[in-house]
């Protein structure tokens, strides 16, 4: 079975917080299928701004070795567009997952 989860928005005050709490939202998505970080096969990452890619990149560094602790991360498409559904989003990813 595949399992798709729909582009994550959070809100937030900045991109650390909104990256943050899309990534939580994921997560409990996953749980929701019985599935875990383990089951993650794709992600597509929408930005709003190209300034926000080191800062998506360093919050991977941090965050990705605890969610993905053998290394393997898994494969991650990262666009640039013009927004999101909300003038307050800065970023936006979708998840398809393998259970």
């Amino acid at each position: 079975e595949t399992l798709y989860i729909a582009g994550m928005l959070a809100p937030g005050e900045d991109f650390d917080a909104q990256c943050s709490g899309v990534f939580r939202q994921i997560e409990a998505a996953l749980k929701s299928a019985g599935a875990g970080w383990g089951n993650v096969a794709q992600f597509t990452t929408y930005l709003v701004h190209s300034q926000d890619i080191p800062k998506f990149m360093a919050w991977r560094l941090r965050a990705f070795p605890g969610m993905f602790p053998d290394g393997n991360y898994p494969p991650n498409t990262l666009l640039i567009i013009d927004r999101l559904v909300g003038e307050q989003y800065l970023i936006e990813v979708q998840t398809i997952a393998a259970l």
